[in-house]
């Protein structure tokens, strides 16, 4: 079945905005991922946001009115979009109303509005069909440019297409073109999975390992696969279930790459660590980065692949002394990539890694969407994308 879906979506066809007639004067309502990181009441970090302005752009030059709909952290009625407002007029030099239902009626061409959190709503995660009327009630098309939420069934994403014309953002259309060279790639595929938990990728794992020349396993991820070849692992993050699902994957494909050696500590915001081979972890130790052998055989691998892709860190980077696995792979791919190879990456904690480098647009690819990444490359249900990715 699995294969089935993948065969379909390295086939696929995009229904982009672009396709659409007619545009000037349509109010369009606007599905984005505007959920950015907030240190205080201040925008961390607005890479969401600029990943939204060429579709927002692309509107504009048409004449379009825009509603712009996004969710913003889990729903707590202190996340209001009302900073998202701000900062996008900031970036587009021009005014972005907020939250005003007057204004929506009275929106002229060129002119935009947001939502307030579409999470302060029961029907949005609920994929309700009355909530979907209502937003769709507003406008005259929808275009969803979220891909990094498009593996979610909400209503805003999934149910809202029954009731408007539905087409995919800028976005949306350059990450399906993107990702669909991992599942079609140029050989050798190199594919690089970090990160913790097993059981969010056991479906990644298994599609990119059936295509992969190799998949090299590091992170906490690492932690199972060590344990399942029977060597101790300490005090290191890891778990039953998770180290048997690892022992299937270890036993059905051959390629799948371990770390030789790695960096161990007792805590993991000491400062005392030491090198050692994957067979000699102490029963209080903790795996916290794959060591120096380990980052040149992999480097050894990835300098021969022609397509790469990564997701999820080599190990606890959030502390310096435990970062070096990661960048180490982050310079690497980003040195192979754009022209020597397809090089892509996504997830989180993989961008930040990649900026520590300041190389992430070396990249050819830095995909939003870290669990809808997971989900498309797994060959997993994708109801965002239903019926405008075909």
């Amino acid at each position: 079945m699995l294969i089935c879906v993948i065969m379909l979506i390295t086939n696929m066809r995009v229904k982009s905005i672009r396709s659409a007639k007619n545009l000037a004067g349509q109010i369009v309502l606007l599905r984005a991922d505007l959920n950015v990181p907030f240190r205080g009441a201040r925008i961390k970090d607005d890479y969401k946001i600029v990943a939204a302005l060429p579709t927002v752009r692309y509107l504009l030059r048409h004449n379009c009115r825009v509603i712009i709909a996004t969710h913003l952290g889990k729903g707590a009625k202190t996340d209001s979009t009302k900073p998202l407002a701000e900062r996008l007029s900031r970036l587009l030099g021009r005014k972005v109303g907020y939250a005003d239902k007057n204004l929506i009626g009275e929106l002229a061409n060129k002119q935009l509005v947001m939502l307030e959190n579409l999470r302060w709503q029961a029907g949005e995660e609920k994929n309700d069909k009355k909530f979907a009327r209502s937003l769709a009630a507003m406008a005259d098309i929808y275009v969803n440019d979220a891909f990094a939420v498009s593996h979610r069934a909400h209503a805003s994403l999934s149910a809202i297409k029954k009731y408007l014309p539905a087409f995919a953002g800028l976005l949306v259309e350059r990450e399906v073109e993107n990702l669909a060279k991992v599942l079609n790639p140029k050989k050798p595929l190199v594919s690089i999975i970090g990160g913790a938990k097993i059981e969010t990728k056991i479906n990644l794992l298994s599609s990119l390992a059936s295509r992969s020349e190799k998949i090299l396993i590091g992170g906490a991820l690492a932690n199972n696969f060590i344990a399942a070849h029977g060597f101790k692992i300490g005090k290191s993050l890891a778990d039953r279930s998770s180290i048997k699902l690892a022992a299937a994957l270890i036993k059905k494909y051959k390629n799948i790459i371990l770390p030789l050696d790695v960096l161990v500590s007792k805590k993991t915001n000491g400062s005392s660590y030491l090198v050692k081979p994957v067979n000699q972890v102490l029963s209080d130790e903790m795996i916290l980065d794959i060591g120096p052998r380990t980052v040149k055989l992999f480097i050894g691998f990835i300098k021969k692949a022609n397509t790469i892709i990564w997701n999820g860190p080599m190990g606890y980077f959030e502390n310096d002394h435990f970062k070096h696995g990661s960048l180490a792979i982050a310079r690497v791919v980003a040195s192979r990539s754009t022209g020597k190879a397809f090089g892509a990456a996504g997830g989180g904690e993989t961008i930040e890694a990649l900026r520590l480098t300041k190389m992430e647009h070396y990249l050819d690819w830095v995909s939003t969407g870290g669990g809808a990444m997971l989900a498309f490359l797994g060959g997993e249900p994708m109801p965002g994308l239903k019926g405008i990715v075909k």
